[in-house]
């Protein structure tokens, strides 16, 4: 039995767990050589990927019009072609590449950026609607972010797309994008067993909006795996915000963490990647993690979660007992 939750107050159903898609885009460069993509894919295998994922149970695809500079976005069309009615497809806008050079130019929170960006994300993916829209600028200001919202609602009367949300870290500027928006329906935020946003969720269950888990492996750390990353991949040269990582290779602090909670996660025969994303299926119903996939065998074992379902209030209380430094104090 696969499990289902409801996308927030939009009512579209997908699967408990997404996959995201921002590693089959493959490269992408910023400033200084920064790499923004996960390094080199296979394209063929990418396709089969997300069929397997299709084939599992997993109907929520999560995209962007910038991961790897709209390849991403042309792979998940390529593989959805005839599939479509199967899938629910969320992308973003607000970041600008350049396709011939895949490298990020920048950002641009215009209106008339959101309508021209969904355009082109619509041709690559090959679809006349996108069921999620999301703002892909973490640090906007809200009140950059309200001026879109007249421009989104226009583009759900007018059918190209069904809902809209937000990927951000900052509940404020969630709640107000979630007071102003009828139609905003979903917050995308970091969100794992070692980073936990429950300000984010208490905003998630007031404005009745989904919360879709992006970085809910950290990045690859809570899979266990002790692979040293390329210079093409995005942890091989972390930015700041990416702590899980250092030079390539787990952030030792951070893997002693993995380490400490491990047994708790695979207490019911889970693997560390299923034990972590239980974690989230049983910290709130309205949560929706999105882990990235660019093989067969991580998509299915990522699905093989809406099987296992929610991880066990006793291994959930063990894990939270035994992260204590990770958590906020509690009030006084």
């Amino acid at each position: 039995m696969s499990m289902t939750r409801t996308l927030g107050r939009s009512g579209i159903e997908v699967s408990a767990i997404g996959m995201g898609c921002w590693a089959i885009g493959g490269p992408l460069w910023g400033d200084g050589g920064q790499p923004f993509g996960w390094g080199e894919v296979d394209d063929d295998e990418s396709i089969r990927t997300i069929h397997a994922a299709l084939d599992a149970g997993v109907t929520l695809f999560d995209t962007a019009s910038n991961y790897g500079a709209g390849h991403s976005e042309r792979i998940l069309g390529r593989a959805l072609a005839g599939r479509r009615d199967r899938a629910v497809i969320a992308t973003k806008f607000g970041n600008r590449a350049d396709e011939a050079t895949r490298r990020w130019t920048g950002t641009d929170p215009s209106p008339a950026y959101a309508v021209q960006s969904l355009e082109e994300s619509l041709r690559r993916l090959g679809t006349d609607h996108v069921d999620l829209y999301q703002l892909h600028i973490n640090d906007l200001p809200a009140t950059a972010a309200l001026d879109l919202v007249d421009t989104l609602e226009g583009l759900v009367t007018q059918g190209k797309i069904r809902a809209y949300g937000w990927s951000t870290d900052h509940p404020d500027s969630a709640e107000a994008f979630a007071k102003a928006g009828t139609h905003c329906t979903a917050i995308q935020h970091d969100q794992s067993v070692l980073l936990d946003n429950a300000a984010m969720l208490a905003v998630c269950d007031a404005y009745d909006l989904a919360s879709l888990n992006r970085g809910p492996l950290a990045m690859g750390l809570l899979t266990g795996s002790k692979r040293a990353v390329g210079r093409d991949d995005v942890r091989g040269m972390a930015p700041e915000w990416l702590v899980w990582f250092t030079d390539g290779r787990p952030t030792p602090e951070w893997a002693a963490r993995v380490e400490r909670i491990r047994a708790a996660l695979t207490s019911d025969g889970r693997t560390l990647a299923q034990g972590a994303l239980g974690w989230l299926l049983a910290r709130s119903p309205r949560t929706v993690p999105i882990p990235g996939a660019r093989t067969v065998a991580q998509v299915r074992e990522n699905a093989a979660t809406l099987a296992l379902g929610p991880l066990g209030a006793d291994a959930v209380a063990e894990v939270e007992r035994l992260l204590s430094d990770v958590r906020p104090a509690p009030a006084a």
